[in-house]
């Protein structure tokens, strides 16, 4: 194996700065948190939520990106509690920046346990965008990402924006399609907790994504025949 040894992209950001930032990288107390964090999560997902995850065998090895419904903010925790291996230690949530990294706490939560990056609704640049691309292939990262863009009110899955064809179309990199069933009904947004509900995840093939202009709908149709819909 060839080793190619560079500076750390984040080498030059304070902490706060770094917590936000799409070029911060996993360091030891990084990795332990989000470690122990991934050990937690699976243990509530089994015992109040008797998790179910079908598909598995359809996850490709890293680089790939998670695309589900999203009617709940339990959505990007429990996709990430049904990786393994390489693929759980290499998922980034792509959130809202505006919600989880409003805080200088919500931000180190979110960095260090979530793993989260952030998308900021209105003020994502065009090289921020660059920059989610280059680490999706470079660092052979997976990505979790809802393109309906908010939560559903009602459970029902809106249309598919087109933030994430800008994101992988031409990468070559697959986009694996999800369907989460019963989070909306454990944990709506007009609730400010969880309660005990059964989750099941089920996993699709993944879709290739040079197809820019086609991608986004079909993306959405693989996650709707998931869901059981005629």
């Amino acid at each position: 194996m060839d080793w190619k040894l560079r500076p750390a992209r984040d080498l030059d950001l304070a902490a706060g700065d770094r917590w936000r930032s799409l070029k911060r990288e996993r360091g030891l107390v990084g990795m332990a948190v989000n470690g122990a964090w991934r050990t937690l999560l699976r243990g509530y997902f089994r015992l109040f939520h008797r998790l179910e995850v079908t598909g598995r065998e359809n996850l490709p090895p890293p680089p790939f990106i998670l695309v589900a419904n999203h009617g709940s903010h339990l959505d990007a925790l429990v996709l990430a509690a049904a990786l393994r291996g390489e693929a759980a230690r290499s998922a980034h949530a792509l959130a809202a920046g505006e919600v989880f990294f409003g805080s200088g706490l919500g931000a180190a939560f979110a960095a260090y346990a979530i793993n989260a990056f952030p998308l900021w609704r209105g003020r994502t640049k065009r090289g921020e965008i660059a920059t989610l691309r280059e680490r999706l292939v470079e660092d052979r990262l997976v990505y979790i990402l809802f393109p309906e863009g908010t939560r559903s009110r009602d459970g029902a899955m809106g249309p598919f924006q087109a933030g994430l064809a800008t994101i992988v179309a031409g990468t070559g990199v697959p986009v694996v399609p999800c369907w989460i069933e019963g989070a909306h009904a454990a944990w709506p947004p007009q609730r400010k907790l969880p309660r005990p509900r059964k989750l099941t995840v089920r996993i699709g093939a993944a879709l290739p994504s040079e197809d820019r202009a086609a991608l986004t709908e079909a993306c959405r149709a693989a996650v709707l025949r998931l869901s059981g819909a005629p």
